[in-house]
């Protein structure tokens, strides 16, 4: 069984190559990446064949999907903050990108499609937890160019007969996501400026709220959906319902590593989420054996996998 991961050297996508090496029914991995946010480090003694170049290129994406038992698009330009500084760009590879890839999966007949969507398009809807069937009120580009992803799966579905299955990632965190550039998500800078003893810097009073998800429910979820080839008509939140704050992430952080953290407070962030948690009822229906990683445990992991970077570095 072929297995196509766009965004596969990415922080997610290299994850779920290592997730789904370990699967006897795949006998191919192929990883498609423009190497922009990924890189080659993530792919390293992994099982799985790198496609080099970007998913605006329909030959390119051809080539990859061709033969496919299904396709595990991931390939995105991440971050609220990148989207406000450049919208275009944004758009351009998550919305344009997921059309290529499903035109590319109709071409070619790819049973099963699975997608990455992100709970920023709840964006400006207060109502907690998030239920799939809110409605979505994205506050910045990058949410609104997810949400083109999803309608984009769900109406090829319904024109074209694909299987699709669209999840809504929630503050996706763990081993492999990079600390090191402007974008970076929350946990990484975190734990990475803990490490190098400088202030964590929050933007806002630290009590906005995220549904923290550990890399490898993620993945454990998706490989799942592979093998019993789960699809669904509908966008499916992939996160566990736990309501955290980052002062409360923050006290966490400070019980893994033994010490006070000094804090920086700045301002809000445009287009950031003031709260987040999600409805998983849809997710336990269709994945009734999924568990749910501490967030201790998934901070324990975090540290230790960066603390080896840091040694390693020096």
């Amino acid at each position: 069984m072929k297995i196509v991961v766009t965004g596969g050297a990415g922080f997610i996508g290299s994850n779920l190559v290592r997730a789904l090496a370990e699967q006897p029914r795949i006998s191919e991995i192929v990883a498609v990446d423009d190497l922009s946010t990924g890189t080659l480090d993530n792919l390293v003694d992994l099982p799985a064949r790198l496609v080099t170049g970007t998913i605006l290129d329909p030959d390119l994406i051809d080539e990859a999907v061709a033969g496919a038992a299904a396709v595990v698009h991931l390939g995105a330009l991440g971050s609220v903050p990148r989207s406000i500084d450049d919208p275009l760009r944004s758009h351009h590879a998550n919305a344009t990108g997921t059309l290529t890839v499903l035109e590319a999966v109709r071409r070619h007949g790819v049973p099963q499609t699975i997608l990455a969507s992100s709970s920023s398009v709840y964006g400006a809807n207060p109502v907690l937890p998030r239920r799939e069937t809110l409605r979505p009120m994205p506050l910045s580009p990058y949410a609104v160019s997810k949400l083109a992803t999803e309608a984009y799966a769900n109406a090829y579905a319904a024109c074209y007969g694909l299987s699709v299955l669209p999840f809504r990632f929630f503050n996706v965190y763990g081993p492999r996501q990079a600390a090191d550039h402007a974008y970076a998500a929350v946990v990484p800078r975190f734990v990475s400026a803990a490490l190098d003893g400088r202030p964590l810097q929050v933007h806002g009073d630290g009590t906005q709220t995220r549904d923290f998800t550990y890399v490898g429910s993620v993945t454990s979820v998706i490989v799942d959906a592979i093998l019993r080839r789960v699809c669904a008509p509908d966008t499916v939140n992939l996160a566990f319902g736990e309501r955290v704050s980052l002062l409360d992430l923050i006290a966490e952080l400070e019980g893994v590593l033994g010490r006070r953290l000094e804090v920086v407070h700045g301002s809000p962030r445009p287009g950031d989420v003031r709260d987040s948690q999600a409805d998983c009822s849809r997710l336990r229906e269709l994945f009734p054996s999924v568990r749910r990683y501490p967030l201790r445990a998934g901070l324990e992991a975090t540290v230790a996998w960066m603390s080896g970077r840091v040694l390693a570095d020096r």
